[in-house]
This record gives C-alpha cells, sequence and structure tokens, in this order.
C-alpha cells in the first residue's frame, strides 16, 4: 500500500513558504518532494488537493509579493466571478502601492497604484468575497460557511465555487497566522501580522469590481478585455453607472482614454464571451454596431433574442457554441430560424471555427447582408 500522505494540519488546504515550513520543523525537503504538495513557484507550494486555478495562482503570486500588494485587472475580475477572465498558467496581475517597488518574476505581471488609489473602496477588503476553491475530498465536513450572495450572484451561469481553504483557527492547534479582518477593513494596504508570511490563508485582497474594470480595460487586448467587462456586467457586480464614475474619475491617469473607449464597447446582454468578441470584432471591422439580445415578436406571439441584430435592416447573427450540436438544441434552433426568417429577418450563424479562422470572409458575408437590407457604408 502507498506511504500515508503527510500533511500537517497546519499546511492542509493551504499555499505556503517552503522554506518557512521547514524551518518551522512541519515538514522536509524530502516531504516538499512527495504527491502531497505541489510546487507553484520558487519557494511556493501548495496542498495538491487545491484546484488548479487562477484563485490557487494568485494566492501564490501573493506570497512573493511585499507587503501591502493585491490580485488586479483580470485576476481581480476572475476572482470576483468572471471564470475566463485568466487560467491556471495565465499571468497574475498584482498591483503594489506607489511607494512600493518589487521585482518582476515570472507569471506575474507588477503594476503600481497612483498616489491618490488610497481611496476608500478601492480595494475589497481581505476576507470580503470569493474565496479560493478547493476540491475536499467526498464526506470531508468544511470547517467554514459556504461563500456568501456576494460570491456568485443567484443565477449566475458558471462553476459554482466550493468553500475556501480551512482557516487554521477553526481547527485544533496552533492558531492561523491570518490577518485580522478589521485591520484589513481600516486599511487595505496594511502589512499583514507578524508571522503571517508562511501561509497564504483566505481569499486573495483584490481590487473591487469598478476599479478591476477600467484596469482590465488598460491593461488586456481590447476584444478580450470587453469580454470580461461583459461578464462582470452580466454577473452584477458592476453596472454602467460605476463603469462611468470610474471612467471620470480616472480620466487623467495614463489609459484613461482607452478605457473610456472599451467601456463604450461593453454590453452585459452577452451571454458568453465569443458573443462579445464577435460583437467587438466586427465594429472593429467597419460594421455598425449590432444590437445584443434585441427582441423580436414572431407570428406565435413569442418574443425572441438573437444573439446579434441589425433592427433597421433586420439581420441578425447567431452565435452557434458547441452545446449547440446537441441534437435536441439543433432542432429548436432550426425552428427559431424558421420563425424569425417568417418575420422578415436574414439570419447568419457564426462557428467558433468561423470566429477565429475564418473572420475576413465571415466579415464581408455580413457586410454583403446589410448591404442588401439598406446599408450604404
Amino acid at each position: 500500500m502507498p506511504p500515508h500522505p503527510h500533511r500537517p494540519p497546519e499546511l492542509a488546504w493551504q499555499v505556503f513558504r517552503g522554506s518557512e515550513a521547514i524551518r518551522r520543523g512541519l515538514l522536509s525537503r524530502h516531504h516538499l518532494r512527495g504527491a502531497s504538495w505541489i510546487r507553484l513557484r520558487q519557494d511556493v507550494y501548495a496542498d495538491a488537493r487545491l484546484d488548479r486555478d487562477h484563485a490557487l495562482a494568485c494566492r501564490a503570486a501573493l506570497l512573493r509579493m511585499p507587503p501591502g500588494a493585491a490580485i488586479a485587472g483580470p485576476s481581480a475580475a476572475y476572482l470576483h466571478g468572471v471564470e475566463h477572465a485568466a487560467g491556471f498558467t495565465d499571468d497574475v496581475h498584482v498591483l503594489l502601492p506607489a511607494t512600493v517597488r518589487a521585482d518582476s518574476q515570472p507569471g506575474v505581471r507588477v503594476h503600481h497604484a497612483p498616489m491618490s488609489s488610497t481611496r476608500s473602496g478601492f480595494l475589497v477588503p481581505v476576507g470580503a468575497g470569493a474565496p479560493a476553491r478547493t476540491s475536499p475530498p467526498a464526506g470531508t465536513r468544511s470547517p467554514v460557511a459556504a461563500p456568501s450572495a456576494v460570491d456568485r450572484p443567484p443565477g449566475t451561469p458558471g462553476r459554482t465555487r466550493s468553500p475556501h481553504p480551512a482557516d487554521p483557527r477553526n481547527r485544533p492547534g496552533p492558531p492561523g497566522p491570518a490577518t485580522p479582518p478589521s485591520a484589513a477593513a481600516s486599511n487595505p494596504f496594511a502589512p499583514p501580522a507578524l508571522g503571517a508570511t508562511m501561509i497564504m490563508t483566505g481569499p486573495p485582497p483584490r481590487t473591487e469590481p469598478a476599479a478591476c474594470a477600467w484596469e482590465t480595460a488598460v491593461w488586456a487586448d481590447p476584444v478580450k478585455a470587453v469580454g470580461i467587462i461583459d461578464g462582470l456586467l452580466r454577473a452584477g457586480s458592476v453596472n454602467r453607472s460605476a463603469l462611468a464614475s470610474e471612467a471620470a474619475r480616472n480620466a487623467c491617469r495614463p489609459g484613461g482614454r482607452r478605457a473610456s473607449w472599451v467601456f463604450g464597447l461593453t454590453d452585459g446582454l452577452a451571454q458568453s464571451p465569443p458573443e462579445s468578441h464577435l460583437r467587438v470584432r466586427l465594429v472593429l471591422a467597419g460594421l455598425p454596431r449590432p444590437v445584443a439580445r434585441h427582441p423580436v415578436r414572431v407570428s406565435t406571439g413569442l418574443i425572441l433574442h438573437p444573439d446579434l441584430a441589425w433592427p433597421e435592416f433586420r439581420v441578425a447573427v447567431e452565435y452557434d457554441g458547441q452545446w449547440h450540436s446537441d441534437a435536441d438544441r439543433g432542432h429548436l434552433d432550426r425552428r427559431r430560424l424558421n420563425q424569425l426568417v417568417e418575420a422578415g429577418w436574414l439570419v447568419l450563424h457564426v462557428t467558433g471555427r468561423r470566429l477565429h479562422k475564418e473572420f475576413p470572409a465571415l466579415v464581408r458575408e455580413i457586410r454583403a447582408a446589410l448591404v442588401a437590407r439598406g446599408w450604404r457604408p
């Protein structure tokens, strides 16, 4: 039989500094090379049972950052529930106070906040919002409460987040080194408590949704940025009023004009990232801006909502994802297409392959359809 995994209670379901665990006598170098742990970056290890997701990458990155670091941009959007914003192997975006400097690291993109970024609410306090996900074995009782409604609004599509790693304070044994929530709430850039450098416990501190939307607009490719911000809008994490306020507040900062332009391309009605990407790429290709989820009443009295539409010309585009290949779904799609055609609409279908590999030809087809219906470029 294989040997019983060696996991000290203090390190179970945690991300930690290997050198500090060895110094405290919790593990040996031999133990760190075992299957119980995964090496995430230099001197940073984690319980191998944790999900390999971007939240895990964020926690590992912060352990190598100076006090006051916070997750920002697309990485913060992931922590706010937009799961397509970043993956396990994507770079982690970290925001540091203006007066703090840190060397760049592989897989970590360091940004610096302006001197005025200490305004109240710039960061989500430590302990608030979505916790990191774990994969505890079946039947294991979580020692902490399930995520609150703030973590994912009701009805929001996507994978449900499981309980975050066990807080050592909820188990018998030595207390954990987590920063007291009261101190973090009063000063998001406050340094961690003494001895907190070994373990990264709880959800990583990150910028609030409106701020991370602005950062994403400035730092990321515009097409990807719009998809991420559409996800924040769709989830209800931010609204258009908050985006407008954030753009106005940061209008004089480098990237302010770019952020305002990207915000203008967003639309929280898109049902998936590819729909957002398609809409933005069509606009950037010179086509008139389509309307997402435009209501169309058909002869049966039903109201259908094509993915993208140009109501003035009665031209619509439907994006067919992988789930459309299902036989039952295909039957409903054909009936939906017939109803739209009967109502006088010209409907074009777009697949992921065409979006990514045949986009110029796709633009020509949509342009021709619009011109045939009366559009004059």
